[in-house]
């Protein structure tokens, strides 16, 4: 794999295209934050999906990508462990404040020229 500016191209085996991004410096880091001066939206920003509501923010060690747009518009997805060729395809997340309310998924594909932001494709049942 190769660095082309702010691109990556190449082929990599399962693990090494994230573990590269993570050698580089891909981590996303996320601010403090004054949740009295927030809306619900701001609030969201930096909150890992599916994380217990009183402990959402990312861990130290593990690898997050951020979701951008649709419904879980700021979230930080987990990704750490997950296979290469699983993560290029994309993710089918379950959401309640979808398209599709409860019951609803969000699909999130991973961006061109840039892998540590997916970008949403739109809502499931």
């Amino acid at each position: 794999m190769v660095n082309n500016g702010s691109r990556w191209s190449g082929a990599a085996g399962d693990g090494q295209w994230w573990s590269l991004i993570l050698s580089r410096g891909g981590r996303l880091s996320v601010a403090d934050a004054n949740l009295h001066d927030m809306d619900e939206l701001e609030f969201m920003r930096g909150r890992v999906y599916g994380a217990d509501h009183d402990d959402a923010g990312p861990r130290p060690g593990r690898l997050y990508v951020e979701l951008v747009g649709g419904p879980l518009d700021g979230l930080l997805l987990d990704v750490t462990g997950r296979p290469d060729h699983e993560l290029r395809q994309g993710v089918v997340l379950a959401t309640e404040i979808g398209a599709y309310g409860p019951g609803g998924h969000a699909l999130y594909a991973p961006r061109v020229d840039d892998v540590r932001r997916f970008d949403w494709r739109g809502d499931t049942p």
